[in-house]
């Protein structure tokens, strides 16, 4: 990646990145760590971005983040719009200006992205991205180098349309599309045509999916309507499936919320939130082949949104560390190299695992 020189930086004078492997407290706010957590740190000088995705060099991230010139919230807060930074807070730089965005991923090649705004329907209502009965209709999808230049919108209607990410082949794009209440999972080709809806069902709520390392399997969670605003948190279930609808298999079987799977670089494990209670996710890592997920946070708010690094080293996330529900969300990065799933670790997706969906 070449990025322009650094734009200046949100905060200034705060004290150089810890190092990865240190184990002290993030902020003097917050308690010690948990001794059963692996070593990390707090991004410093970025301002609250919850989803972020790694580039492909495991240095850089992409995330919405909040800015000022974003359309405001339903509520009158802070929008957030796409912004790039290092995992050490150095750099940072801003991709779209206007609208509100969503979820964006890097190509595999590093050179561009794709990222969900509004921007180009500002007279539609707000809408909430955290509620599904309310989520932001004409939210589209776009493509563009990593400065914001060279866009190309992608999908051209007025639903829903996020929670995007890139195969790892670079050849297609997965996301999840809302038409009249209803979420499911599409791809496209990179360059926007060959749409293709992966999912067609009444009762499950699809979404958030990632691509598995063969480019051809997708992970992704999925919630039942019945269930949705009448238990809390929403119980969510994690499955896989072709990128051409078929093999669905189940790979969550309790009644819990089991949120935001994205696979790791060995192609077996994947990282996830579990509701431990409402006010209280933690990160595990996952395996597909079955057996007992480990518990990889503690800390007692909301950990959430993780990703690991395409070099299998780092994982990063978010915590809300915040008094309220959801406030002060800062993304951090913990060493996970020590769990040995990086790229030489590598299995073959085994179509066995998981439970069929009948």
């Amino acid at each position: 990646m070449k990025p322009k020189p650094t734009v200046p930086l949100l905060l200034a004078g705060v004290a150089a990145v810890l190092a990865a492997r240190s184990a002290v407290p993030a902020d003097a706010g917050d308690p010690p760590p948990d001794p059963r957590e692996l070593p990390y740190y707090m991004i410093p000088n970025i301002p609250d971005a919850a989803e972020a995705y790694w580039a492909p060099d495991s240095r850089h991230l992409i995330a919405q983040t909040r800015d000022k010139r974003a359309l405001p919230t339903k509520h009158g807060g802070l929008g957030a719009l796409t912004w790039i930074f290092t995992a050490d807070g150095t750099e940072m730089w801003n991709v779209n200006d206007h609208g509100q965005d969503g979820c964006s991923f890097f190509f595999p090649d590093g050179q561009r992205i794709v990222w969900t705004s509004t921007r180009d329907h500002l007279d539609m209502p707000v809408g909430n991205w955290s509620d599904s009965d309310d989520y932001p209709q004409g939210a589209e999808l776009y493509s563009s180098d990593l400065h914001g230049g060279h866009i190309q919108r992608l999908t051209n209607n007025k639903w829903y349309e996020a929670e995007v990410s890139v195969s790892p082949d670079g050849k297609w794009i997965a996301f999840g599309r809302q038409i009249d209440g209803k979420m499911d999972i599409w791809v496209m080709r990179s360059d926007g045509t060959g749409e293709f809806q992966v999912t067609r069902t009444d009762e499950w709520q699809e979404g958030a999916p990632f691509f598995m390392p063969d480019s051809e399997h997708i992970i992704f969670r999925a919630w039942k309507r019945a269930d949705y605003k009448k238990v809390r948190p929403t119980p969510m279930t994690i499955f896989t499936i072709r990128r051409d609808g078929t093999d669905w298999r189940r790979h969550t079987f309790d009644n819990g919320m089991n949120w935001h799977p994205v696979p790791a670089p060995d192609g077996r494990h994947y990282v996830y939130v579990r509701a431990l209670s409402e006010s209280n996710w933690e990160i595990y890592l996952g395996d597909l082949a079955g057996g007992e997920p480990k518990r990889l946070t503690y800390f007692d708010n909301l950990d959430f949104l993780a990703q690991v690094s395409p070099d299998g080293r780092k994982m990063n996330w978010a915590r809300a560390r915040g008094p309220g529900f959801m406030q002060g969300i800062r993304t951090f990065v913990m060493d996970v190299s020590s769990l040995e799933i990086g790229p030489e670790h590598a299995v073959p997706f085994d179509p066995n695992w998981g439970q069929p969906m009948r």
